[in-house]
């Protein structure tokens, strides 16, 4: 794993309706580092994603991609930079086929802007890339379906595929696992394992069989704030973390 730093957030705050909802966070990702972020309910982990990744802009703080500082960059503009997220609630266009939810998102990297007398049929460079994305998910084979016609868990598999598509260095991934069985979950995490494989993965995880099976490092956030960020054992025996997690046992 290279030193070198993907991410970095340097005393980032945001507050709504004059509550403030991340406190002053600090957080260092390394490249080719996996990062987990887990917290009770309302800890900021989502607002934290927000922020990173263009979707609300931070009161005071600084956020740096690959050391630019994209703190008050547009979604597009860090997209283009090399990082991309997934949500945790479905982002795919249901009517369209899982190849064309895919081809969309390999577009602007091929180097296509909108043109409304470009054929896109013909973006024979896009097609490949769409169907490289899909076989590397497993589904190559439902390729045509509608996206809104796949069962939950390939559908999840899409997202991870709209998300890794145009090949960007820092992933960010919203609940990946959330609503799977233990089956279907210990899938994804092979998948996820695998098409990030050299990149940087911050997740957003309540599954710690998840966190601890893909995560280089937990970050614990509490109240706007990341409490702890270690090494899976030093996060299991921190005390705050304990407290937090009200003296359950968080091996899952």
């Amino acid at each position: 794993m290279s030193e070198a730093l993907s991410l970095e957030l340097q005393g980032v705050r945001k507050a709504f309706d004059r509550a403030e909802i991340i406190c002053g966070v600090d957080l260092q990702l390394r490249e080719g580092e996996r990062c987990a972020l887990i917290g009770p309910n309302g800890a900021g982990k989502s607002s934290l994603f927000n922020l990173v990744s263009g979707r609300h802009r931070a009161d005071a703080g600084r956020i740096l991609l690959h050391g630019e500082d994209i703190t008050r960059s547009t979604p597009q503009a860090i997209n283009r930079l090399g990082l991309a997220r997934s949500f945790q609630i479905s982002s795919l266009f249901p009517r369209l086929s899982a190849f064309e939810n895919v081809r969309c998102a390999v577009l602007w990297k091929l180097g296509y802007r909108y043109a409304f007398w470009r054929r896109i049929g013909r973006l024979r460079d896009a097609a490949d890339r769409a169907h490289e994305v899909l076989e590397r998910v497993g589904l190559l084979a439902r390729a045509h379906l509608p996206a809104g016609e796949l069962s939950y868990a390939d559908q999840r598999a899409l997202e991870l595929a709209v998300t890794i598509a145009a090949d960007a260095s820092v992933i960010l991934l919203d609940e990946p696992t959330a609503g799977m069985n233990r089956a279907e979950a210990q899938a994804m995490v092979a998948l996820i394992r695998e098409v990030t494989h050299g990149k940087t993965l911050l997740m957003v995880e309540h599954d710690m069989q998840v966190v601890f099976g893909l995560a280089d490092r937990i970050a614990v956030m509490d109240n706007g704030r990341v409490i702890a960020c270690d090494g899976a054992e030093r996060i299991r025996a921190n005390p705050e973390v304990q407290r937090l997690y009200l003296n359950r046992s968080i091996d899952g």
